[in-house]
């Protein structure tokens, strides 16, 4: 799985923005860096803010299940900033115990774990299945 649902660009794309934003970047700048829309990027940062702590929970959770040793991250300023430590540690965790998770970046492993659903409107984080990292 490479694209998260009801989103028109790949997982990396919306990686990036994602990871640019926890950095302090704007949706412009994030946009004009990455040849989108302003309009798309400003929903899909809103998209995962509104969830910034379900998915900081989930998978802070996965990188401690999924670890050899693990560490979690520590608090960073904002939320979203966390959360998305939260999705990068737990891709190192998987990446540490499974070698072929290495293959593939963090958000594609995000994609895959959460079924493409991450930036779903009703992305249940319950009812994800994380036997399948």
């Amino acid at each position: 799985m490479f694209a998260l649902v009801r989103r028109a660009d790949v997982a990396e794309v919306i990686g990036a923005a994602l990871a640019a934003k926890a950095s302090g970047a704007g949706a412009r700048m994030i946009a004009e860096r990455l040849g989108r829309p302003v309009e798309t990027v400003r929903g899909g940062l809103r998209r995962f803010g509104q969830r910034a702590e379900a998915v900081r929970r989930y998978f802070t959770v996965l990188l401690v299940d999924a670890g050899v040793d693990p560490a979690p991250p520590g608090t960073s300023r904002t939320l979203f900033a966390d959360a998305v430590a939260a999705v990068v540690g737990a891709w190192w965790s998987m990446k540490l115990r499974w070698l072929g998770v290495g293959k593939v970046s963090p958000w594609l492993a995000a994609c895959a774990v959460t079924g493409g659903i991450l930036l779903a409107p009703s992305w249940p984080a319950k009812t994800i299945n994380t036997s399948r990292p």
